[in-house]
């Protein structure tokens, strides 16, 4: 498993709140993103941890290597104006 670095990568779970806030907020900017369910692909968590140092989901992987774990929607935003994707 890896990520592209010219897209958004998102490591969640559908059983996570903040998962699915984030995944809507994405979809609804219409910002593509690739979405990676830890539930189907348990090893990808390594991956995750490995990118944040940390176990807590989503981690959002953004084109220019930064990353956000359990952000919210104004930090979002933030970033994805930032690198002129919105």
């Amino acid at each position: 498993m890896t990520t592209s670095p010219s897209t958004i990568t998102m490591f969640g779970a559908d059983w996570c709140r903040d998962c699915r806030r984030t995944k809507a907020q994405l979809d609804e900017l219409g910002v593509p993103y690739t979405y990676v369910d830890l539930e189907a692909e348990p090893d990808a968590a390594d991956v995750a941890r490995e990118i944040s140092g940390r176990t807590n989901i989503p981690v959002v992987v953004y084109p220019d290597a930064t990353h956000h774990v359990e952000p919210s929607n104004d930090d979002v935003a933030a970033k994805l104006r930032e690198l002129a994707l919105i």
